[in-house]
């Protein structure tokens, strides 16, 4: 297999994907005199993925890696004249091998971390900073960033702040401007200054405040941009590129947007947006509707803007064609699109587009094979399968596990304080359940050992351990929220779909100690963000502990997470207030001591939730191919093989 840096291999390449030679060389035949064609790359949201392999699956996978992107970057600088290479974020955190280094190995001054050596070995000329960078803490951040050997910049995260954002003191440089020269269409080289400005979600306040409080705060995304773009161009800026590790949404400008691209494309000033942060492919129909969106051609208010998917799966282009004229360069017009390093197949395949480019994976061959003795070590056993196949729509032994050792652990917390006797339950959700992750992308634990990568699997996220305390009322909304994962159905009616798919499974909170129905025939009380949907509705029902009502007055502590506690996902009960135990210890490092401690683990899920009757009633919903070997084990609901889904996924039937 090559990776198609031949001719012969790039039109292999063009008909598995339905291009055409002309999609690669859209503007280089017709720059002229004056002119000169540039390509931007972009990969986001890498997450440590530098190798195409599952350290989750312990198994090798064509499907991510920037070892894999790395062909696509090589061809394009053998075909394109004026090239430039920029990361939009998320590649410290992610992965096994970004738990290994920042828990086992550690990073001491002048230690190499294995995403900058294969950025490195790639040749990137810029990156920016996104929300996951923070998760191991700013020193863990600065150690790493030292031996980059490209810029990285973000301009609203300060330390100091100042009348406005251009007085503050950032983290680290806001902006910067590449002095590069372009070869126009006569083969002159004329000089171009490109000025590269970063933005990450202001919610990592949020997110890692037990990192960033007091170190450092955030300014809005658009509110920055506004400010320094005008100091760019004074600076001699020609053309100004937004690295906005943050979402495509609304075109509606408010304080503090997490998904804030489209607004900050319309400030004056930006020529060019690379995006990510949402794990999504723009240009792609799934931005078909947006205000401001030109989904097919790759704009945003005008202006060509790329999200290269997650993990390696694309790399994003844009095509600039630029004119100089009186010294300045101003573009003319623009292309945009994606390539994938897989494809799909209708028999639910993948097939590799390229291959790894061997330097990549030689600059961090080591931390690979170490990273692969740490996710091997068993920590115990488990009588039962661990599954997330059905975490979605009934009780999971998955998430019971999760809730029983984060109950467990805080039992033991609560001991001598002035919260002891109050009765504890525990939130948990389904992290790995398909959705934007695949067919594949679930949670799969075989009876036996138990490894730390069985673990990592159960927990993909660094998170601490927290206890809140609230009220029943509070436990209920909890509820409440956690449903909105749900359409609402009709009474009486066949095959309705009942997952929301705008819903992620990680918001999607199973409270054990508790024991509750969902009843689908009544409206979400709040919309999948968490803002006020219908105040009056009431979707959870039966809410008991110790099978008694669950009354608006009585008070509960609730295990859960940092991110879940400080307000992510806006859950009532849950914004930092009502924290009564900020732990130490990870939520993996916990459930790793409840494991160790039992010897042998029984994840049977016991049916504290499902969903009320209905007569006559059915839903479908996708799933993984490989859940039809556990249908039959799911306790509290009768479901059944539907067929198949869209994408590779299973379709199954739930009857109410």
């Amino acid at each position: 297999m090559t990776h198609y840096g031949t001719e012969m291999s790039r039109r292999l390449f063009l008909a598995s994907t339905g291009a055409t030679l002309a999609a690669l060389h859209p503007f280089s035949a017709r720059a002229q005199a004056g002119q000169a064609h540039l390509r931007i790359m972009e990969t986001t949201d890498l997450h440590v993925h530098v190798w195409p392999y599952d350290y989750y699956g312990d198994r090798p996978v064509d499907t991510v890696g920037l070892a894999r992107t790395a062909a696509h970057i090589a061809d394009i600088r053998a075909e394109a004249t004026n090239s430039m290479l920029i990361d939009n974020g998320d590649f410290l955190q992610g992965n096994p091998m970004g738990d290994y280094i920042a828990y086992e190995r550690g990073m001491k001054a002048g230690d190499l971390h294995p995403v900058i050596a294969a950025m490195n070995a790639v040749g990137f000329d810029a990156s920016t900073l996104g929300n996951h960078e923070f998760n191991y803490g700013l020193d863990f951040l600065e150690k790493t960033l030292a031996r980059a050997e490209f810029p990285v910049v973000s301009a609203n995260v300060v330390k100091e702040r100042g009348s406005d954002p251009t007085k503050d003191t950032t983290l680290i440089k806001p902006y910067i401007i590449l002095d590069r020269e372009l070869t126009d269409g006569t083969g002159q080289t004329h000089p171009i200054r490109v000025g590269l400005i970063g933005f990450v979600p202001p919610q990592i306040m949020l997110w890692d405040r037990r990192h960033l409080e007091g170190n450092v705060t955030t300014r809005d995304i658009v509110e920055t941009a506004r400010a320094y773009v005008p100091e760019m161009r004074e600076a001699g800026a020609d053309i100004i590129i937004a690295l906005s590790h943050s979402g495509i949404g609304s075109a509606d400008e408010t304080e503090g947007l997490e998904n804030a691209s489209v607004p900050l494309a319309a400030v004056d000033g930006i020529d060019a947006l690379l995006t990510g942060h949402s794990h999504l492919v723009f240009p792609s129909p799934t931005y078909a509707d947006y205000a401001a969106v030109d989904a097919e051609k790759g704009l945003i208010h005008g202006k060509p803007a790329t999200m290269g998917g997650f993990w390696g799966s694309h790399l994003g282009v844009i095509d600039l064609m630029l004119e100089r004229e009186g010294g300045e360069w101003r573009v003319v017009t623009s292309a945009v699109e994606t390539r994938p390093i897989s494809k799909r197949n209708e028999d639910r395949s993948v097939t590799a587009l390229v291959e790894s480019e061997q330097s990549v994976l030689d600059a961090t061959q080591a931390d690979h094979e170490a990273t692969l003795d740490y996710v091997r070590r068993a920590v115990g056993k488990t009588a039962a399968p661990l599954h997330s196949y059905f975490a979605l729509v009934a009780d999971d032994p998955s998430v019971q596990i999760v809730s029983i050792a984060q109950k467990w652990y805080i039992a033991e917390m609560m001991k001598g304080t002035e919260y002891e006797g109050l009765p504890i339950l525990s939130a948990a959700a389904p992290f790995k359940a398909g959705g934007r992750g695949g067919p594949d992308y679930y949670t799969d634990v075989p009876a036996g050992d138990v490894a730390i990568k069985n673990v990592a699997d159960l927990y993909l996220y660094p998170n601490t351990v927290r206890a809140v305390k609230v009220t029943g009322a509070q436990v209920k909304d909890w509820l409440e929220r956690s449903a909105g994962m749900f359409n609402q159905v009709t009474p009486g009616t066949q095959d309705q779909p009942l997952l929301n798919g705008e819903f992620p499974s990680y918001n999607f909170d199973v409270i054990d100690g508790v024991t509750y129905q969902i009843d689908l025939s009544q409206p979400s009380k709040y919309d999948p963000k968490g803002g006020p949907l219908n105040p009056d509705a009431n979707r959870i029902v039966n809410l008991a502990y110790n099978g008694q009502p669950v009354t608006d007055d009585m008070e509960f502590v609730i295990a859960t997470n940092n991110y879940r506690a400080s307000g992510g996902g806006a859950f009532p009960g849950a914004d930092g207030s009502t924290t009564i135990f900020e732990a130490p210890d990870t939520n993996r490092d916990v459930i790793v001591r409840y494991i160790v401690e039992q010897g042998t683990i029984e994840p049977a899920a016991d049916a504290n939730w499902s969903f009320a009757p209905l007569a006559d009633t059915s839903v479908v919903f996708e799933t993984g191919p490989k859940a039809a070997d556990y249908v039959d084990q799911v306790k509290g609901a009768v479901i059944e093989p539907a067929g198949d889904g869209a994408d590779g996924f299973a379709l199954f039937r739930l009857k109410l």
